[in-house]
């Protein structure tokens, strides 16, 4: 189903990225392994089958001229003529804390990196493979959160309601040019992001 195609999935190096990665790279897929934290993507490319295949690459989705440094990490490793037909965004950060005391520095950041970080991964998706005249498919992560609150994560809930309106308008969109975009809402899953979260918050 995905032999020989070439996936981008963002926050690979852990969590619901990495699952996301033993997928694609089952259904002998290439991946590229992005993530923050080059250790834990080097690792997520080790656990793959066919490690040779992927490509780990260091990438902050919340800075643009990172973003493209990714894609073009893309073009040199398997050809400027090659361009990744599918993009799962899976980068996430929690910054948690009462909305009475939530500091601007720690909104801020969930914003860039949930849903700005998204934007960015997605536009230079979208242009790439319009170039190319191939279809393309974008999954974007969002959370149940997103669909009721939660205590202490005004800012994880706001930007995650944000990337499932996002979602609908770039399916609307990138229609005509035979791109779909899709927003997952999954619960509440043992991942490292959500150690940080008391158990009366896991809703």
């Amino acid at each position: 189903m995905f032999s020989n195609r070439i996936a981008i999935v963002t926050g690979g190096g852990s969590g619901i990225g990495r699952a996301v990665c033993q997928i694609l790279a089952k259904e002998n897929g290439s991946v590229v392994v992005a993530d923050i934290n080059l250790k834990n993507v080097n690792e997520t490319v080790n656990i793959l089958n066919n490690p040779n295949n992927h490509l780990p690459v260091e990438v902050d989705v919340s800075n643009l001229k990172s973003v493209n440094a990714m894609f073009e990490h893309v073009s040199k490793r398997f050809g400027s003529n090659s361009v990744a037909c599918a993009l799962a965004n899976c980068a996430g950060i929690t910054r948690d804390s009462w909305m009475l005391d939530m500091t601007e520095e720690n909104f801020n950041q969930v914003i860039d990196v949930n849903l700005k970080g998204t934007f960015f991964t997605t536009q230079q998706f979208c242009k790439r493979i319009i170039g190319s005249n191939k279809p393309g498919s974008i999954v974007n992560i969002s959370s149940v959160s997103a669909k009721i609150g939660n205590i202490g994560q005004a800012n994880y809930v706001a930007s995650k309601a944000a990337v499932e309106g996002f979602s609908r308008t770039v399916a609307r969109e990138m229609g005509r040019y035979n791109i779909r975009c899709n927003a997952i809402i999954p619960g509440f899953i043992q991942t490292p992001m959500i150690e940080t979260v008391p158990d009366k918050g896991k809703i």
